[in-house]
C-alpha cells in the first residue's frame, strides 16, 4: 500500500470505529447513562446525523487543498470523541457522538478523491477501496477491542484511544499525504450540477435505503447475538471481529471486482447477500450456528458495495463536484443508518424485543437498494459519466 493511502486508511480507520463501536458496547453505555436500548439507539443516530450536516464542510472548503481538509477532518474527530470519553450525561454524549460524525461524510468524501488521484491508472476502484480498508479493520480490530474494553474496563477508555489515534493520524497526513490541488472551482452552485442527472439520485436513494435496511439489524447486533445467538457477553468481542473480518474482505473483493466489471452490478450483488441474510436473521432459529454464519455474511454484503458506489459518485461529479458527490454517499449510508436504528427500536418495541423482528424489518428496504441499482445499470449508466472509465484491453 502506498504510504499516502495508509495514512488515508489510517483516518478511515477511526471515523469507521467511531461509528461502529457504540454497536458493540451499546448496554454497557445504555446501563452508564440510565436509558434503555431502544432510547441509547439515539447515540447511533446522533453520528449519523453528524456526517449528513458536517457534509455541507465541502460545500465552503472547495477551495481548500485536500490534504488540509482531512486535518481538519481529524481534528473534530479528535475533539468528539475526547468529549465522548468525558461524557457526563445522556445529552452529553448526543452532542459528543454527533461532533464525531460531523467529519465522517465529508472525510471520505475528500479522501476518494486523493486514492483516486494517487491511484495507478485502471486501478482506481482498488486505490478507493484500500482507503476504506482503514474502515473495516475498524471493524474487525477496533469495534472488538472497544467492546473487550467495555466488558472488562470502560467504555469510555475506546473513545480515548480513538482521540489518541486521531492525533497520531494527523501527524501521518502531513508526512505521507500529497498536495492535491483543490477542485476545479465552478461556483457554489456548479459542485452540485450533477445532482441535475438522474442517476447519480438513483445510486445515492440505493445507498439510504440498502443501509437502512441493514442497520435495522446491525444497530442491536451485540444484543442480538446475545438473546437470540445465547452468546455470553465474553464472546461478542470475537464475534465483532468475525463481522469486521467480512467487512475487510467484502471491501476488498469488491474494489477487485468493480474493476474488472460493472460497478453498478457489483453494488447490486453486495446489496443482493445483505438482502437474503436479513431474511434470514428472521427465518432461522437463534443459535451459535446460524448467528456466527449471518454475523459474517451480512457484513460482508454490506462493505463490498463500498467502493464500487463511492467511485461512481465521484466520478459522476466531475467538473467541480467531486468533494461533494463523493460526501453525499456518505451522508446517504448515514442517514440510512440513522433511519434503520430508528425502524429497528420500533420493530424490537412492536415485537416485544424479539430480535428476530430486526430482520424483517430490514429486508424490504435492502431489496429495494436490489432493484434501484438493477434499474440503474440498465437506465442510468450514462448518467454518472461511467462511459469514461472503460478502456481499451488488448487480447
Amino acid at each position: 500500500m502506498k504510504k499516502s493511502l495508509l495514512a488515508l486508511a489510517s483516518g478511515a480507520f477511526i471515523l469507521g470505529a467511531a461509528e461502529f463501536v457504540m454497536m458493540g458496547i451499546l448496554p454497557q453505555t445504555a446501563a452508564t447513562m440510565n436509558v434503555d436500548i431502544p432510547t441509547a439507539g439515539n447515540y447511533i443516530s446522533a453520528y449519523a446525523i453528524g456526517v449528513c450536516i458536517g457534509t455541507l464542510m465541502l460545500v465552503f472548503g472547495r477551495k481548500v487543498p485536500p490534504k488540509r481538509l482531512v486535518i481538519l477532518f481529524m481534528l473534530l474527530a479528535l475533539t468528539g470523541n475526547l468529549l465522548s470519553t468525558v461524557a457526563v450525561n445522556s445529552p452529553m454524549l448526543l452532542a459528543a457522538r454527533f461532533i464525531s460524525g460531523l467529519p465522517h461524510g465529508a472525510f471520505f468524501g475528500t479522501a476518494t478523491l486523493i486514492a483516486k488521484t494517487v491511484a495507478d491508472k485502471g486501478k482506481e476502484a482498488q486505490a478507493v477501496s484500500l482507503m476504506v480498508t482503514g474502515q473495516t479493520v475498524a471493524n474487525m480490530l477496533g469495534v472488538p477491542a472497544g467492546t473487550l474494553m467495555a466488558e472488562h474496563l470502560s467504555w469510555r477508555l475506546a473513545f480515548g484511544v480513538l482521540a489518541a489515534w486521531a492525533a497520531m493520524t494527523i501527524g501521518l497526513v502531513l508526512a505521507w499525504v500529497p498536495n492535491v490541488p483543490p477542485v476545479k472551482d465552478v461556483g457554489l452552485a456548479g459542485q452540485f450540477r450533477f445532482l441535475k442527472r438522474r442517476g447519480p439520485w438513483v445510486i445515492l436513494a440505493a445507498v439510504f435505503v440498502g443501509n437502512t435496511g441493514v442497520f435495522c439489524w446491525w444497530s442491536y447486533v451485540s444484543p442480538w447475538l446475545q438473546q437470540t445467538g445465547g452468546w455470553g457477553s465474553d464472546l461478542v468481542p470475537a464475534l465483532m471481529m468475525l463481522a469486521g473480518f467480512g467487512m475487510v474482505l467484502g471491501g476488498l473483493i469488491g474494489g477487485r471486482i468493480c474493476d474488472r466489471w460493472r460497478s453498478a452490478g457489483t453494488a447490486a450483488l453486495g446489496q443482493f447477500f445483505s438482502c437474503i441474510g436479513l431474511l434470514l436473521v428472521f427465518l432461522l432459529p437463534g443459535n451459535h450456528v446460524t448467528t456466527f454464519i449471518l454475523t459474517f455474511w451480512i457484513a460482508f454484503g454490506l462493505f463490498f458495495i463500498a467502493s464500487p458506489q463511492q467511485l461512481l459518485m465521484v466520478e459522476a461529479g466531475q467538473g467541480g463536484g467531486e468533494l461533494i458527490a463523493g460526501a453525499a454517499v456518505q451522508v446517504a449510508f448515514n442517514a440510512g443508518n440513522a433511519v434503520g436504528s430508528a425502524v429497528g427500536g420500533m420493530a424490537l418495541t412492536m415485537s416485544a424485543m424479539n430480535y428476530h423482528s430486526t430482520g424483517l424489518a430490514g429486508m424490504p428496504f435492502a431489496a429495494a437498494a436490489v432493484a434501484l441499482l438493477a434499474f440503474y445499470s440498465l437506465r442510468c449508466e450514462t448518467d454518472t459519466d461511467a462511459i469514461h472509465r472503460m478502456r481499451e484491453i488488448h487480447v
